[in-house]
């Protein structure tokens, strides 16, 4: 799988350009393209692609933390099964977006309820918890649009309140506490209008993705949210797709330590089409044997973010049933996707 990279000096923010992409490459746009009226209801390619440009990174205890900034974005917020588009506003200067990870295992950490507070030579500038997203290049994160005072350093403090999903495995016990790291940059309006930034009319509704990227900073790689291979993961049953979304579903022969019961664990590991991204924050249940019933969000360090439960014994069919569509905002290009979803079977 190719990668774009973006990449950033331990000094100061920079922006790799878009190579590989068709399009118009330009640094100051005027606007987004308008909104593609005829999407597919599916993963399709958008109108645009942003780069980015990295502020920092920092860590507390078992969190690392990452902060990047771009253009201001629209965006889709999901509330149940409604969606609703969250327009640019004229005092928009950036897009902040924040990735959270395991400092041990180097995986994205969802579910954290971040809040990011910026300030300037001390003076509150913002503060708000923001969104859980999903973006193409980018994966899961945590992103949200602000306005800024104008060129200048800022202060921009990312803080946890602590995993609210179940940890598993070597993650029992761990990510319970809050946690905050602050980052320190650097902005200006010219600096920001230095990203990339690509129209695609040529690829715009096409079924297909943007290429995730490759981040680091002072040589330091940030992790991406990727679930992992199906060749990876232990026990697969079969796969399946439904609402554009991939699911693996696979059994061990005993639950992973943090879950209660006796018996086989059945689990479903959801990603995205194309680029693999894990999607969270979804409800699924499952159907076998002698099981009917709600599957649990999960984080574990071998079986990543997943859907699990113990179940009595798994019999000739597995049905998956995915009842609501991730709770998270989505980039341009995941908003009709991951919304509709009809029942799955796989056969071990």
């Amino acid at each position: 799988m190719r990668r774009r990279r973006f990449l950033a000096a331990a000094g100061g923010a920079a922006a790799a350009g878009l190579a590989g992409c068709t399009g118009l490459v330009t640094t100051e746009p005027a606007g987004a393209p308008p909104v593609l009226s005829d999407r597919p209801d599916a993963v399709y390619f958008p109108t645009h692609v942003e780069g980015m440009a990295m502020a920092g990174t920092g860590r507390d205890g078992d969190y690392r933390f990452a902060l990047f900034y771009s253009y201001p974005h629209r965006f889709w917020n999901v509330n149940g099964r409604d969606v609703s588009l969250t327009d640019i506003a004229s005092g928009d200067d950036v897009h902040l977006m924040a990735s959270v990870w395991d400092a041990e295992t180097m995986q994205v950490l969802p579910d954290t309820g971040l809040s990011l507070e910026i300030e300037r030579d001390g003076d509150l500038v913002s503060q708000e918890v923001i969104y859980p997203m999903l973006s193409q290049p980018m994966g899961f994160h945590y992103g949200a649009n602000f306005g800024l005072e104008g060129d200048g350093s800022y202060d921009v403090t990312a803080s946890v309140g602590g995993v609210s999903t179940r940890r598993t495995g070597g993650y029992e016990g761990r990510f319970a506490d809050p946690g905050s790291a602050t980052v320190s940059f650097d902005y200006s309006r010219g600096a920001r209008d230095d990203i990339p930034y690509e129209i695609t009319p040529d690829r715009a509704g096409e079924r297909a993705a943007v290429e995730p990227m490759e981040m680091s900073m002072g040589g330091m790689s940030m992790p991406m949210g990727f679930a992992r291979p199906a060749a990876e993961l232990p026990g697969v049953v079969g796969e399946a797709t439904s609402g554009d979304a991939r699911f693996v579903v696979g059994t061990l022969d005993a639950p992973p330590a943090g879950v209660e019961g006796e018996g086989t664990y059945l689990y479903v590991s959801a990603r995205t089409p194309y680029n693999r991204m894990v999607i969270p924050a979804m409800a699924v249940e499952a159907a076998t044997a002698g099981f009917d019933g709600d599957l649990t969000a999960t984080l574990d360090p071998e079986l990543g973010y997943h859907y699990g439960a113990v179940v009595g014994g798994v019999g000739s069919e597995v049905e998956v049933r995915p009842t609501l569509p991730p709770q998270t905002a989505r980039h341009e290009g995941y908003e009709t996707a991951f919304m509709q979803f009809e029942p799955m079977v796989v056969s071990p």
